[in-house]
């Protein structure tokens, strides 16, 4: 059976269980969605439009949806104007996609192929959250994030394809954002069109690690036999007071990556019949990380604040060799510290966590001076355990100028001033 038919397989039976699905005898929560996506890989970035020579791709993809109904009395759902959690599966058709390095000095002693690399087709499962943020009778508007893992059937390869910076493993972490609006054109179903992005990536686990990002126009059928009982919402409308808190909340985590100057020295500054041209097998470097935030719990659904990082980069001694080899004299340090602001967003024991700061100490070498900005993100997933004084457990990636740096795990634990 090929890949085509299996795809197609997998959105009948996810189609075919929102259907019949129901939670109990007579409130449904669970529907589907089937949707298509035509996009293209956007060539903002001068790299990937010199690295692009054919462009053009289609995301299929389907999803079982659930939804707290206003009856089930939830505050969270409430909070939100009663969202949609979803269960998806995406058929990423990118093999339409070409790469390939014209010869130019960017090269170095990297020598050109006469061939073009391709993106390849990847499956991508995952979950989701979608909060409208209008919705009346015939019409709903909202927007969605998806987070998930791919597989991706073509990966960068040093001989058979050598431009494909993009995917570097088989294996990615999946990404995904969108803004929709739906009509309903009958009691139970409705039209959906919107734009979406995709994102595909290793996580700097592996490299070359530029990812693969999609954008364009979305178009789907959704089955939602719950629809009327989101209307009555202002039936069940309930106040539940929220007390206020302030915290301290301290974070350790430990991420991991590869370096950008390994790849910088296997692909442009080592001779052809060197073993290690081109090589993309490179070793992996813990990045340690402590955090100390006060924030304020001023809703039910947000936290903000602010907070100290330090960080303890293992693979400075590696940044440092490599700098000596290539005549580079910069300073070098394997702690860094940075002050960012930080803001949590709750659903019941879930926060999706994200940062943003600036290095108020870095010395990383030279090329981290060049292509890492002097900013960084944070974004990660946690779960809060009640019983445990709410200590979390998440997982997270850092980033600089939305580049991935670092991917990993984290143990938050608060400490309560005002509670």
């Amino acid at each position: 059976m090929n890949k085509s038919k299996v795809f197609f397989l997998a959105l009948f039976c996810f189609f075919f269980t929102a259907v019949s699905a129901e939670v109990n005898d007579t409130i449904k929560h669970w529907g589907g969605q089937l949707m298509v996506n035509p996009c293209v890989v956007p060539t903002m970035d001068t790299q990937i439009k010199e690295l692009v020579s054919q462009n053009g791709a289609v995301t299929l993809s389907a999803q079982l949806r659930h939804v707290s109904l206003p009856s089930d009395q939830d505050i969270f759902a409430q909070d939100y104007g009663f969202p949609t959690f979803y269960a998806g599966i995406n058929y990423n058709l990118y093999n339409h996609v070409k790469l390939h390095r014209d010869a130019d000095g960017d090269l170095g002693l990297g020598q050109p192929v006469d061939f073009d690399s391709r993106l390849g087709n990847a499956l991508s499962v995952y979950a989701g959250f979608e909060r409208p943020f209008f919705r009346n009778y015939r019409w709903e508007t909202d927007y969605a994030f998806n987070i998930g893992l791919g597989f991706a059937n073509k990966k960068y390869n040093r001989t058979s394809s050598p431009d494909n910076l993009m995917i570097s493993s088989h294996m990615t972490i999946y990404f995904g954002a969108a803004f929709h609006a739906t009509y309903r054109f009958a009691k139970d179903w409705g039209l959906k069109a919107g734009i979406e992005f995709n994102h595909h990536s290793s996580g700097t686990l592996k490299r070359p690690n530029k990812g693969s990002n999609t954008i364009g126009p979305t178009l789907g059928l959704v089955y939602y036999p719950y629809y009327d009982e989101l209307l009555k919402k202002d039936q069940y409308k309930q106040t539940v007071p929220f007390d206020k808190t302030k915290y301290w909340n301290i974070t350790a985590n430990v991420g991991f990556c590869t370096l950008y100057e390994d790849w910088l020295q296997t692909q442009f500054k080592t001779p052809m019949d060197d073993p290690d041209y081109r090589s993309n097998n490179f070793s992996k470097y813990a990045v340690y990380t402590l955090s100390a935030d006060y924030m304020s719990r001023y809703a039910r659904r947000w936290a903000s604040g602010v907070g100290i990082d330090v960080y303890y980069l293992s693979y400075m001694d590696r940044v440092k060799k490599l700098d000596k080899i290539n005549g580079y004299h910069k300073s070098h340090s394997p702690i860094s510290i940075g002050i960012s602001g930080k803001h949590d967003v709750f659903y019941h024991n879930l926060s999706l966590s994200m940062s943003f700061g600036f290095y108020v100490f870095r010395q990383h070498g030279k090329k981290a001076c060049e292509v890492e900005q002097p900013f960084y993100e944070t974004i990660g997933l946690k779960y809060h355990f009640p019983k445990l004084n709410n200590i979390a457990l998440g997982a997270y990636v850092r980033a600089h100028a939305f580049k991935a740096h670092n991917t990993g795990i984290s143990v938050s634990c608060p400490i309560y001033v005002k509670r």
